[in-house]
């Protein structure tokens, strides 16, 4: 694995989160429209737990939001290039320590169709799937949680 810090995304890392969700190759073809138009903005940094993988030459290799209430990842996203590099296991790491800290004992995640094997072997769980909602979305997803063990928190970092 690489050498990459993870770090609290700052105001001024939208762009380039926004960025990494529109170059996706997992959101192309018939996933497209899901991220059609989609931005991260500094609102949405300020409100939510989001935090950066960073390489050492500084250049942000993925990125994950928890949201605390209720606790949901709501995004996650891994550059194209940095992916098998072990980026993605340290964000979730990362993301169920500080779900952890923040005394949260599951965390939802509805997941892309394609990246379910992912956090399956991240140990989240299926408890279901969530329905189509036309016209971005129009495939099942996997509902997944992770369970968070009490005593998590920055064990995992």
């Amino acid at each position: 694995m690489r050498p990459m810090t993870i770090r609290r995304a700052l105001a001024h890392d939208a762009q380039h989160l926004t960025s990494l969700i529109q170059r996706s190759g997992a959101y192309r073809g018939q996933y497209a429209p899901i991220i059609a138009g989609y931005r991260v903005t500094a609102e949405y940094i300020a409100r939510h737990q989001v935090f950066v993988a960073v390489g050492s030459s500084g250049r942000v290799l993925g990125f994950y939001s928890l949201v605390l209430d209720p606790p949901e990842l709501d995004l996650a996203f891994v550059a194209d290039e940095a992916q098998g590099l072990g980026v993605g296991r340290r964000l979730i790491g990362h993301m169920v320590g500080r779900a952890g800290e923040a005394g949260v004992t599951g965390v939802r995640v509805v997941a892309h169709p394609p990246a379910e094997d992912f956090y399956l072997r991240m140990g989240a769980q299926r408890v279901g799937t969530v329905a189509p909602s036309p016209p971005k979305v129009a495939w099942e997803r996997p509902d997944l949680r992770f369970t968070i063990p009490a005593g998590r928190g920055a064990a995992l970092r």
